[in-house]
């Protein structure tokens, strides 16, 4: 397999001859004022440029939204992405999202597996943020709380784990138990809201994964392009290096990962 590391959660997925996108977040820099919710509300997002023009990113055979976020899914992929793509998504909400923005070959990923040109897919499951913390709070915003993770399994590939929008929690270890993946990403750059609970893996969370799952490459994503992140590459870097994680891997954006 290979991944690249676009631009927060935006990566492109080759794996078992099929390419995918997830979340494509394809705006200019600062296009996006910050999150009100969260710290550094004052600072426009994305933080960064894209590696690449959004033609080339485009270029996939498949894309996958774990949710509709802004910061997952915006115009800008809207105009880019071309309409007849296959598109996977987590709920039937979602998938009557896409559809209402003109896509119609929208499938829901099934956590029994779902099968796309020889890769099967598995819906998991995560807290994008502490449940009883943060779902009140999206619904008093109307924005929707629920995220998926994704497993990639192919015949000749290693298993792969994108567990997505969430913290360490309950579900992201059921799914480490239960897949046993040999490659995991993790949105690592612990977003924070403005009452200090942490929507996406910290620090903290890295290493349980880590501790949990002592023999899977580990890849953070998600890194220095929100607003309210609290965790960068460097943080990483440094945990890294004084703790000799090898299998602890921080891509930079336009970067390409072979495993």
């Amino acid at each position: 397999m290979k991944i690249t590391q676009i631009r927060n959660a935006t990566i492109i997925i080759e794996f078992g001859g099929t390419k995918f996108l997830v979340d494509p977040w394809l705006g200019p820099k600062d296009y996006m004022e910050g999150f009100e919710a969260g710290i550094n509300s004052h600072i426009k997002q994305p933080r960064v440029e894209l590696p690449f023009d959004t033609e080339k990113i485009a270029d996939v055979d498949a894309v996958i939204v774990t949710h509709v976020h802004p910061d997952h899914w915006d115009d800008y992929a809207k105009n880019a992405i071309d309409k007849n793509k296959k598109i996977f998504v987590q709920s039937e909400t979602d998938r009557e999202f896409m559809v209402s923005e003109g896509y119609e070959n929208v499938e829901i990923v099934s956590v029994d597996g779902t099968e796309f040109r020889g890769v099967k897919l598995f819906k998991t499951f995560g807290q994008h943020g502490k449940r009883e913390v943060v779902e009140p709070l999206c619904r008093q915003v109307n924005m929707p709380y629920d995220t998926m993770g994704v497993v990639f399994k192919a015949e000749g590939e290693k298993t792969l784990y994108l567990a997505g929008d969430t913290i360490w929690c309950r579900e992201v270890e059921d799914a480490l138990a239960k897949f046993n993946p040999d490659v995991v990403v993790v949105n690592a750059c612990g977003a924070t809201l403005v009452n200090g609970e942490h929507i996406i893996m910290n620090i903290d969370d890295v290493k349980e994964v880590l501790k949990k799952s002592p023999d899977s490459t580990v890849i953070a994503s998600h890194m220095d392009t929100v607003s309210h992140l609290s965790v960068t590459r460097a943080d990483l870097r440094k945990l890294k290096e004084e703790n000799n994680l090898k299998k602890l891997l921080i891509p930079e954006d336009g970067e390409t990962l072979t495993l």
